[in-house]
């Protein structure tokens, strides 16, 4: 009778331990509540930066729109005084008055770049810069000292310090031909017979 009493004392401890774990989630639940968490964390995030990606393009593309509307604004009235030139010489007798409208206009235009920061690329005078300047020729002569600019055929412009358009140029190099060859037998006075 004796072991009786004793199997009925004995209390196993895997039972208890499997009823606090019914009671309390798996390592392996909580990994997957976990996982389920952090993919929820993640979709939300991945659909505002798509919200966000979406409305920086919307804003962009109206920043832009309205730069457009503010330069063309600033350069209609230009296109408008050039119109009333191009009427008034068909009427004009002078050409004096002609040639004074079209220089209002361009000071006009002048007046318009200075406010939009559009500067003239220097040329004439310069030495050449592959950076701002085009070389459309090169012009033989002994006026200018190589590479210095001595014509524009196209102004360059900058905006603000950022290179709009290059200057087209022509470009000084030195004169080839008879004159330049001295016969080492003479002593530079001119050719020898």
């Amino acid at each position: 009778a004796n072991g009786e009493s004793e199997d009925e004392e004995i209390i196993f401890p895997d039972e208890e331990s499997d009823e606090e774990a019914a009671d309390e989630p798996s390592d392996l639940d909580k990994a997957r509540a976990e996982r389920d968490r952090m993919r929820e964390q993640l979709q939300r995030i991945a659909a505002d930066f798509d919200n966000f990606r979406k409305r920086s393009r919307k804003e962009i593309e109206e920043v832009r729109r309205r730069t457009v509307e503010d330069t063309l604004r600033e350069v209609l009235p230009i296109v408008d005084n050039l119109e009333r030139a191009a009427g008034a010489m068909t009427d004009a007798t002078e050409v004096s008055a002609v040639t004074e409208g079209v220089h209002m206009v361009l000071r006009g235009f002048e007046d318009i770049a200075n406010r939009l920061d559009l500067k003239r690329v220097t040329t004439v005078g310069h030495m050449f810069d592959p950076a701002c300047h085009d070389a459309m020729q090169q012009e033989e002569t002994h006026e200018h000292a190589p590479g210095t600019i001595v014509a524009e055929v196209v102004p360059g412009y900058y905006l603000g310090e950022r290179l709009l358009r290059p200057a087209m140029v022509v470009v000084a190099r030195p004169p080839t031909g008879a004159g330049d060859q001295v016969d080492s037998s003479t002593d530079g006075d001119g050719p020898t017979e």
